[in-house]
């Protein structure tokens, strides 16, 4: 049945046969003064009725952000045992005593994957997961109290606001798979056009629309205060024989991913012993015979040329070719060339809920899609991220992070732009004290700064390799770039010492190459 009003939705409920629900998935587009007062009568009467025990009612505005490091972790599992059961039932805190809302979900998820799948061709293992991941943790923050007790004849609605992002709408297409009638009121930005051909909702357009915001819900202008309880009290009344309903309490203590340092640690040995037999390799030719190649070389090929622009790793090597192998020669750049490499360094806003500003960091152009890294501690705080280009006045909003490790700080966002990558160093020769670096962030929020150092050290904090240097970096240039002088990145900023005189970390090179392999 078609429903084209709030009214329709408020009172609609769908039957019930043959263990199949009708639902509903509508959206009301534009806004004005007659839609507030059908919003204000349906939270009024959905909430009455839910404190009486007759079905669920609730009114989101906007989706959590997923932040919390124990939450990332505990999602995660859930989608990597899914993973391995063959896609068959998916464990979240709500459902654990209910294994067919478990099996439902799991059906649920693979099919929403479908569509994402088709509307996105690029996608790989980590957006997948990182999806699944952001689904669940809404699904538990929207709905968990009606996932406590699953009776098919219940009535469960939702409504959000301003759902125009593709994985947002399909969360919400998921929960229609769940028995959910939803409602989306977008009085701003409706979905795109590749979203509305799947016709997966009905779209109602408001005449005369209005610049009108929608309101909070606030349950408590409608029940008293013993609301919660009574609603527990209907979903205890309401349980059967073999639909549990308890307590749940999150006893987990958050962990370190031990598998994947462990995986690090083995692929970075394994990287010294071929750089060391490389540099064994080298050390049986004498200097003499090598300058005697490099003439050779240089006579089979054009004269030299000096390329002033370094944004591009072609344009930072020559490759030298003669009968019997290729050789590259690279040039170490001046400083003001290293500067340029601040084009693909951007700066990174964190807002919060309500879209304050919350705090700042840097962060690296990785890949030509709008792959973005930085440090975990910078992507896992907030809502959603602002990102400045330089010499580009548009502000790219984002919540998309689509990777992330707690262990090495380490994290991939995304913006919808073609991006111009920095190359990361290949590890020809190993890093020493006293080697010249070069730091690019935003520090204290000046926009693309640029120092100097050298290498001062090389240490391990919590277990994790990383760089000690000499560059001054401050509060905001977490996830900055730090260079060698052929302006290739050897690590990211993360940490500093407020009581120390330029003494500053960075994730190295060789995990920066595992964590973003897939992205360049």
């Amino acid at each position: 049945m078609n429903i084209s009003s709030i009214e329709s939705f408020m009172n609609i409920k769908g039957s019930v046969k043959n263990n199949c629900k009708d639902v509903y998935f509508l959206r009301i587009v534009g806004i004005n003064k007659e839609i507030l007062r059908e919003i204000e009568l349906m939270d009024q009467v959905l909430t009455e009725k839910m404190q009486a025990g007759n079905g669920f009612y609730c009114r989101v505005n906007g989706l959590p952000k997923l932040a919390a490091l124990q939450d990332i972790e505990y999602y995660s599992k859930a989608y990597e045992n899914w993973n391995k059961s063959g896609k068959q039932g998916i464990t979240i805190k709500a459902i654990e005593d209910n294994k067919i809302i478990r099996d439902v979900l799991g059906n649920a998820c693979d099919k929403v994957l479908n569509l994402f799948h088709q509307e996105k061709s690029e996608l790989n293992n980590s957006i997948e997961k990182n999806f699944v991941v952001k689904m669940l943790y809404w699904l538990e923050h929207t709905v968990s109290k009606a996932l406590h007790v699953w009776l098919p004849d219940t009535s469960r609605k939702i409504v959000f606001s301003e759902i125009s992002k593709k994985q947002e709408y399909l969360f919400c297409y998921l929960l229609t798979l769940l028995g959910f009638d939803v409602l989306l009121l977008q009085a701003g930005k409706d979905i795109d056009r590749e979203l509305e051909v799947i016709g997966l909702s009905v779209k109602h357009e408001v005449k005369n629309p209005t610049q009108l915001s929608i309101p909070e819900y606030i349950p408590l202008k409608y029940i008293n205060n013993n609301s919660e309880k009574n609603y527990d009290k209907y979903v205890v009344e309401k349980k059967t024989s073999t639909e549990a309903v308890h307590t749940i309490v999150n006893t987990r203590v958050p962990e370190r991913d031990r598998r994947t340092k462990e995986m690090l640690s083995a692929k970075a040995r394994k990287q010294e012993e071929v750089l060391q037999n490389m540099e064994n390799s080298r050390n049986l030719s004498s200097s003499s015979t090598r300058q005697e190649e490099n003439k050779k070389i240089r006579t089979n090929t054009s004269p030299i040329v000096h390329i002033s622009d370094p944004r591009r790793q072609k344009e930072n090597q020559r490759i030298v070719s003669n009968t019997n192998r290729t050789a590259i020669e690279r040039q170490e750049l001046k400083y003001e060339e290293l500067a340029l490499l601040a084009s693909s360094v951007v700066q990174i806003l964190i807002h919060d809920n309500f879209g304050n500003p919350i705090g700042g960091g840097s962060g690296i152009m990785i890949g030509e899609k709008g792959y973005i890294l930085t440090n975990n501690h910078v992507a896992c705080r907030g809502n959603f991220y602002s990102v400045r280009i330089e010499e580009d006045e548009h502000i790219y909003r984002t919540d998309e992070m689509i990777k992330y490790n707690s262990v090495l700080d380490l994290a991939v966002i995304r913006i919808h732009k073609t991006l111009k990558p920095i190359p990361i160093y290949k590890g020809a020769k190993k890093l020493v004290r006293g080697q010249k670096v070069v730091a690019i962030g935003s520090p204290l929020g000046l926009f693309n700064s640029v120092s100097d150092g050298i290498i001062s050290g090389f240490r391990v904090i919590e277990g994790v390799d990383m760089i000690q240097f000499t560059a001054p970096i401050s509060n905001g240039s977490s996830g900055g770039a730090v260079l060698n002088m052929y302006g290739e990145i050897i690590g990211i900023s993360t940490a500093g010492f407020e009581d120390g005189q330029n003494i500053n970390l960075a994730v190295g090179y060789e995990y920066i190459q595992t964590f973003v392999q897939g992205f360049l």
